[in-house]
Parts: structure tokens; C-alpha cells; sequence
């Protein structure tokens, strides 16, 4: 009988340790946001969108990621499609991700895309990861 006590309660305080380890590694003081778009014209309107959510949330607004995929992933290695947004981005504090799957499906040569694009291997991956981080996600 004291054993099964004791092993019941060493299973109540591993479970309560793990859930709040857990709850640790996602902040939820800081509003978090991941958008997945296929144009990179898309960017204009996302961008207008952090800035305004910067605006709105102040402190609580956290990190802004824009990932891109898709048939249309070369247009982020054509400088006259690309660089507005790319200076834009930055000024807004939103981070651009090119998708590394659609990088090779579509044969886009990776040495043209621009240094401030950031590749991951697999761009869905990549957001359902953030997504488990706590991160608001849509997809246009």
C-alpha cells in the first residue's frame, strides 16, 4: 500500500513537472505571427498588416515571419519584384522565409535568393513548428 502511495505521487509531480516545463518554452506575453503566401506581391499587404499590429500591441507585439512558397518562389530571386519588400520587411520588423522544397521542386537557383531571405528546409514544416511555439498562423 505505501508503495503504490509513493508511486502514485512520484507520478503526480513528474506529470505537473513536465506540463510546466512545457508551458515555459512558449511566451505568451508577446503576440507571435507566421503568414504563409505564394506571391510575393501578398507582401505589401501582410507587411501594412505587422506594422499595424506593431502599432496596436506595443510591447505584446512579438515576432512577425512571412514564409513563401510555391510554384511563383522565383520571383524572390528577381531584384525588381523583391527589393522594395525586402526593405520594407525590414523597416517593419518582419522576418522573410523562402521555402527550401519549393526552392528545389521549381529548380530556383538558392545563390540568387537575396541574403536577407532566410531558406528553411521544408516552409510547412517550418509553420506548423512556430504554430506549436504559439504562433498565430494564416495562409493566403
Amino acid at each position: 500500500m505505501k508503495t503504490y502511495i509513493f508511486s502514485s505521487v512520484i507520478l503526480m509531480l513528474t506529470l505537473f513537472s513536465t506540463a510546466n516545463i512545457q508551458a515555459q518554452q512558449i511566451d505568451n506575453s508577446k503576440n507571435n505571427y507566421v503568414v504563409l503566401t505564394k506571391k510575393v506581391p501578398q507582401l505589401q499587404p501582410i507587411i501594412l498588416t505587422a506594422e499595424s499590429l506593431k502599432a496596436e500591441e506595443g510591447k505584446a507585439f512579438g515576432d512577425f515571419q512571412v514564409i513563401i512558397c510555391g510554384k511563383e518562389i522565383g520571383d524572390i530571386t528577381d531584384t525588381e519584384k523583391i527589393s522594395d519588400f525586402i526593405i520594407k520587411a525590414e523597416k517593419a520588423g518582419v522576418k522573410i522565409i523562402a521555402c527550401g522544397f519549393s526552392l528545389n521542386k521549381f529548380k530556383i537557383d538558392k545563390t540568387k535568393v537575396p541574403k536577407e531571405i532566410e531558406v528553411v528546409e521544408n516552409g510547412i514544416l517550418y509553420n506548423f513548428q512556430l504554430q506549436k511555439k504559439g504562433y498565430k498562423s494564416i495562409s493566403l
